[in-house]
């Protein structure tokens, strides 16, 4: 005990005092420590994924918006489909022909009776101008990847050659077989 107190300490003098106010003490920085990585840790997150996000999206410019849900269905027109042309056979043209079965319908405006009236008269002729399109086709030209184009230039031919006083607004194929031989 002597010494004890010869140096100005006993049992809770000062060395259980600062004892307890250095872990205090230490307990505050090492805490701030801790927050100032966890907030460094989600800065660099929130950076890398942005970075990452912008590299990606130069990448995928070229990429079409498709409308989904009812902003797709409120921008399409309803149309009234003319469905009696049935289905027609013919061959191909090209080195090694195919036979083509094709069953296109038409659409026109909804209620639109002049273009339905018109198209009903001249349904010879939109026969024979689909059997002669078709024949001067290749079977790679009617391959499912150019469907689209294959109807955009079917509606300006019988819009600008066919019907005179209606317009028809879409072509759809309820089938389209294309039989290599």
């Amino acid at each position: 005990m002597a010494d004890e107190d010869e140096n100005g300490m006993d049992d809770e003098g000062m060395d259980g005092g600062s004892t307890t106010s250095a872990k205090k003490g230490l307990f505050i920085p090492s805490f701030l420590k801790w927050v100032a990585i966890g907030i460094g840790a989600i800065i660099l997150i929130v950076t890398v994924v942005v970075i990452t996000m912008k590299i990606v999206g130069t990448n995928s410019a070229n990429v079409p918006v498709v409308p989904q849900g009812e902003e797709f269905v409120q921008n399409r027109e309803i149309l009234d489909w003319y469905t009696s042309l049935g289905q027609i056979q013919t061959k191909t043209s090209g080195n090694e022909p195919a036979s083509v079965m094709v069953d296109v319908v038409l659409g026109y405006k909804k209620e639109d009776k002049a273009t339905s009236t018109e198209i009903t008269q001249r349904t010879v002729e939109l026969k024979d101008f689909l059997r002669r399109y078709f024949t001067q086709k290749t079977p790679d030209e009617l391959r499912p990847q150019n469907e689209e184009n294959l109807k955009i230039e079917i509606r300006n031919a019988i819009n600008d050659s066919i019907l005179s006083s209606s317009k028809i607004k879409d072509v759809r194929f309820l089938k389209l077989r294309v039989i290599q031989q």
